[in-house]
């Protein structure tokens, strides 16, 4: 059924202890689910991760509702950047989930951390957008990109470190390795909406690095800062999301190409072969030649009939479709056809 009313796009964290995760992820379905919200959200011991898109309407009872649970208080919202280019209507209206799903992990950030002695209590301190700004032209800064290669290459910092590793458990250690010598410069750590940014920055000081930052509420905060307060952007391009949307304008600088022809584009897809739907970047001619595909050979999968196209992803060729993230897989994988 159509709704006839718009939605918020809204992505909130916090890391606090829950006892019983199953009760709680039970107990905060039945609070979204009264008040029509919609997303993905993550309960582990450690804390919370959540993308949720909130009817306009229920608005401030969603926040009330929020702020009524023990250890969200005073919880930051980092609501969607309102200007989206290029996306359709019911994107631009948070419509950017469709149904609510809750579920109980082992731990909201994967990190591979065993050391009984690391505390997300010893964690790196806030900095704001004015403050990031500030740091970003002081040359004894460094400043750390938390994120993966897809989400980097369509929009970072200004001379923001890229970890060159498609999971944050790799990121962490690779990280620390990659700025030994450098334990007494400002590090600041950022990603998209905060959450890997702030456990990597309890993670640099439990390894000896003494000024450590990190950028509150990420990209999705600072992008919605700049935009109040009329700052210069230090982030360039688009910031990559996690939902139906696929990213958010936060300049107009477009710093990556196509995956297949090289035109300069940043629009994420996935392939529209179901046996594949590798996550790629495709310009609009790519797109209506390839009808959305990432190669011929899955352009001329899709006209198969159906049950074809069944027989495929359940045979020896479904290993190879695998979804790829890193830049250095995925081009051998687009070109496979050539």
């Amino acid at each position: 059924m159509k709704e006839e009313f718009k939605r918020t796009t809204i992505s909130f964290y916090r890391y606090f202890p829950i006892q019983n995760p199953l009760e709680f992820r039970n107990y905060l379905y039945s609070i979204l689910n009264a008040i029509q919200v919609f997303g993905r959200v993550y309960v582990a011991q450690e804390g919370i991760n959540a993308q949720v898109s909130v009817p306009e309407h229920f608005m401030e009872e969603f926040k009330n509702r929020m702020n009524a649970i023990p250890g969200f208080e005073n919880l930051r919202l980092n609501i969607a950047v309102a200007d989206i280019s290029g996306l359709n209507d019911a994107v631009k209206q948070g419509k950017s989930f469709w149904v609510l799903k809750i579920k109980v992990r082992e731990k909201i950030v994967a990190d591979g951390i065993d050391d009984p002695h690391f505390s997300m209590e010893q964690k790196g301190k806030y900095v704001n957008a004015e403050q990031m700004n500030v740091l970003l032209n002081n040359p004894d800064t460094v400043v750390v990109d938390m994120r993966n290669h897809y989400e980097y290459e369509v929009g970072h910092f200004q001379s923001a470190i890229e970890v060159p590793s498609d999971t944050f458990r790799d990121q962490l250690p690779m990280a620390a390795g990659m700025l030994k010598g450098k334990e007494q410069k400002n590090i600041i750590m950022y990603c998209t909406g905060g959450i890997r940014c702030e456990k990597a920055s309890a993670y640099m000081l439990h390894k000896g690095f003494e000024n450590v930052f990190h950028l509150e509420g990420g990209i999705i905060h600072y992008a919605n800062e700049i935009k109040l307060k009329g700052l210069e952007s230090k982030f360039i391009g688009k910031n990559f999301v996690f939902d139906d949307r696929l990213g958010e304008r936060v300049t107009k600088d477009i710093i990556a190409q196509c995956h297949q022809c090289g035109a300069t584009c940043d629009t994420h897809t996935n392939c529209k072969n179901n046996g594949c739907h590798l996550l790629f970047i495709q310009c609009a001619t790519c797109a209506e030649q390839l009808e959305g595909c990432c190669s011929i050979e899955c352009k001329e999968t899709i006209h198969l009939p159906i049950e074809r196209q069944a027989e495929i992803r359940s045979g020896i060729d479904k290993g190879r479709n695998m979804f790829n993230k890193s830049k250095e897989r995925l081009r051998p994988r687009l070109n496979k056809s050539d």
